[in-house]
């Protein structure tokens, strides 16, 4: 492993960063714009200064129809902020899981954690679960957080079987819980009679920023924020986890503890932006690759870059599923697929690089 930027010098990297943030800004601003009722950008410009700096800076008196207003704050900023959170969780447990699994293919997804939250949002879609009055408020979301977190614990404790956690028990003990969990899923839909129910686990599976509500962004916030200083914090342990259990030794790190402390992080970020968007693949696996291309493996640096790219491109693809095809939502989750898929193709036949730098 290097620390060194193979294609960027510390001043440019910084530069780019502050490039992505700015992209990011008239990403989120021209997202506010387009859908099936268009608003011009000066005006939604206007509306989003007014709005975030309490009427100081820019205004609305220019904007003669009002429910253009509501559009823009009820319905389209949430989604902004949904598709920037999700984009930062994503990318974030991408680059922390291939660093804990060793393995350049793994994304949030690899240790059953989705598909834990596919059987707890089956369960509460079709055995009415999110019916019940005391749940009514959090439905399916609670459901999916419920499970993902508790395939993650079942993942740590079957890893943790006959002697340490590794990479490798943490990979196979994922995929062995994930089956067992997909099996639940098909079996729960088999015996269903609820056709409703069946066509809402559907569209969740392929997931969605449709939801997208301010009553649900403070518990995203909170739970990717922490998680963001959190990890920030621990790029030497994360860089340490590339070179293996035994270099980590000699420098006197455990990573067996390390490893449970960020799984259980990733799980309960990973299953919180699940609930409340379903499946979203593709963000985690294909955005570290494309930064570490451009950083190398320094966590230092490949976390913050992994983070904006990650934002940058979860408010894209939501802009192309409203726009694509007229008076059509697509599931995000076949956007991020269809651009992740062939990205990842091209990385895998012309990308030289170790994971390791």
């Amino acid at each position: 492993m290097t620390n060194k930027l193979p294609l960027l010098r510390i001043g440019k990297f910084y530069l780019l960063i502050l490039i992505l943030v700015f992209a990011i800004l008239l990403s989120a601003v021209y997202s506010i714009s387009v859908g099936q009722v268009y608003i011009p950008f000066n005006q939604s410009m206007n509306v989003l200064l007014s709005i975030i700096s309490n009427n100081l800076i820019g205004t609305t008196d220019n904007i003669d129809n009002v429910s253009l207003i509501t559009i823009i704050y009820q319905v389209r900023m949430p989604r902004v902020v949904f598709a920037l959170l999700v984009g930062l969780g994503l990318s974030l447990c991408g680059v922390v899981m291939q660093a804990v699994v060793q393995n350049p293919l793994a994304d949030p997804y690899i240790l059953g954690v989705s598909s834990g939250a596919t059987l707890g949002a089956t369960f509460s879609i079709l055995i009415g679960f999110g019916s019940s009055a005391i749940l009514s408020q959090f439905g399916v979301a609670f459901g999916a957080f419920i499970g993902a977190f508790i395939t993650a614990i079942a993942v740590l404790i079957l890893s943790s079987l006959g002697g340490k956690v590794t990479s490798i028990k943490l990979v196979l003990s994922g995929v062995v819980i994930g089956a067992l969990c997909s099996s639940f899923s098909n079996l729960i839909i088999y015996f269903a009679s609820n056709a409703e129910g069946i066509k809402s686990v559907t569209f969740w599976s392929m997931g969605s920023l449709a939801s997208a509500s301010w009553d649900k962004i403070p518990i995203i916030i909170f739970v990717v924020v922490i998680g963001i200083i959190f990890f920030l914090s621990q790029f030497r342990i994360l860089n340490a986890m590339l070179l293996g259990d035994e270099s980590a030794i000699t420098l006197g790190i455990n990573l067996g503890v390390f490893r449970k402390i960020y799984m259980i992080v990733v799980a309960l970020i990973t299953g919180t932006l699940v609930a409340y968007t379903g499946m979203i693949g593709f963000v985690g696996l294909i955005i570290p690759h494309l930064v570490r291309g451009i950083t190398g493996s320094d966590h230092k640096y490949l976390l913050p870059f992994s983070l904006l790219l990650g934002a940058l491109f979860m408010i894209w693809a939501d802009i192309l599923s409203r726009v694509l095809i007229d008076n059509v939502e697509l599931p995000i989750g076949i956007i991020t697929s269809v651009i992740g898929s062939p990205l990842f193709i091209y990385i895998i036949i012309k990308k030289g690089y170790n994971f390791g730098g």
